[in-house]
């Protein structure tokens, strides 16, 4: 069937379409998030000793953190679970009907279940007693906390009772907000008692955006042979020798001493300018003539986005990166940062 056949086959709705007034769309934006808002800030007020108790029993929980809800209140609960897990809390996301043709056989003893509801009944009414008898804690997050469902919770939450954002006031919207921002004050009021660290969190995230501003150098360097470093007593063909041999090409090479320690750093520009030199090209020429005496350098600690701002401002495609004591560890190469999908150009 062709696009043009689909096309005339394709019932027509003859009812006339809305007129869009700019201002009336704005209008109903903002209300939708005022109400949400406004369910938020009704949630925050409520929050009592039954919120410290739930925290309490996610910090001390010895298995892990299973989230259930059904339908709109189920997604929210993937978006928690998926919280918790990324801020060191291990957590398993369950849907109450699954869970009660056979895989309730993934839940321990030992776990403590963050249940969804805005109504207090559903699956959830059959999901919960079982639940309780399999000797775990149950946290509810309700609006209705004398509901069926709350009687099998130790521990329930209440996110208000905000009308629905919808215009027709069906559609979970307010409720949704309120247990989504619930659900967050939970898991990183949890994460910071556990005094999460920066380096913990980066190790949740490795990928995208957020991995590559967490990363260390030590992550992205060049090492070994990749590293051409030749002694501070080398010639000049000595060294181009050594960055021509690297495996991975490279465009400079780290000077040390004795100790092992970066005293200076020649890139391939180095050796572009000596050409307009007289004698420049000396082979036996000592390499500490010509090498960049205390370069810029990062530390293995770092993050690369400090290593990407020092290459940026000085115009610089290698960086050495040293250990505590000054020892040359690495390089860090423009190139390696693009590939990775770090930005190498000042953004304005």
């Amino acid at each position: 069937m062709t696009h043009a056949q689909s096309e005339a086959q394709r019932p027509k709705n003859d009812a006339p379409q809305p007129q869009v007034n700019a201002d009336a769309v704005v209008a109903a934006g903002q209300a939708v998030l005022d109400a949400e808002a406004e369910a938020i800030r009704d949630a925050a007020g409520r929050l009592d000793q039954a919120f410290v108790e739930a925290v309490r029993t996610i910090v001390y929980c010895t298995g892990r953190i299973c989230v259930t809800g059904v339908g709109k209140a189920g997604l929210i609960g993937n978006k928690i679970q998926a919280t918790l897990a990324s801020t060191g809390t291990l957590a398993y996301s369950l849907h109450p009907v699954e869970a009660l043709h056979g895989d309730l056989g993934m839940i321990h003893a030992d776990d403590v279940v963050i249940a969804l509801s805005k109504s207090g009944g559903s699956e959830l009414v059959q999901l919960l007693p079982r639940l309780r008898h399999l000797g775990c804690r149950v946290i509810l997050l309700t609006a209705h906390p004398e509901s069926k469902a709350a009687e099998y919770a130790d521990i329930v939450l209440h996110i208000g009772t905000t009308p629905e954002a919808c215009p027709l006031g069906l559609a979970p919207s307010s409720s949704t907000a309120a247990m989504l921002a619930l659900g967050d004050a939970l898991a990183l009021t949890v994460m910071e008692l556990k005094a999460v660290q920066p380096d913990e969190y980066a190790s949740y995230h490795p990928g995208g955006a957020l991995g590559r501003f967490l990363m260390k150098a030590e992550e992205v360097m060049r090492t070994g042979a990749d590293c051409p470093t030749v002694h501070e007593g080398a010639t000049l063909v000595a060294c181009y020798e050594a960055m021509l041999s690297a495996p991975r090409r490279s465009g400079a090479a780290g000077i040390v001493d004795a100790e092992g320690k970066l005293v200076g750093f020649v890139t391939h520009g180095d050796f572009f300018r000596l050409l307009s030199q007289p004698n420049g090209w000396r082979l036996d020429r000592p390499i500490v003539e010509i090498m960049t005496r205390s370069p810029k350098r990062v530390s293995v600690d770092d993050r690369v986005t400090q290593a990407q701002q020092v290459m940026k401002q000085f115009a610089i495609d290698e960086l050495p990166v040293v250990s505590d004591d000054g020892r040359l560890v690495g390089m860090i190469d423009i190139q390696d940062l693009v590939a990775r999908g770090y930005s190498v150009v000042e953004e304005a």
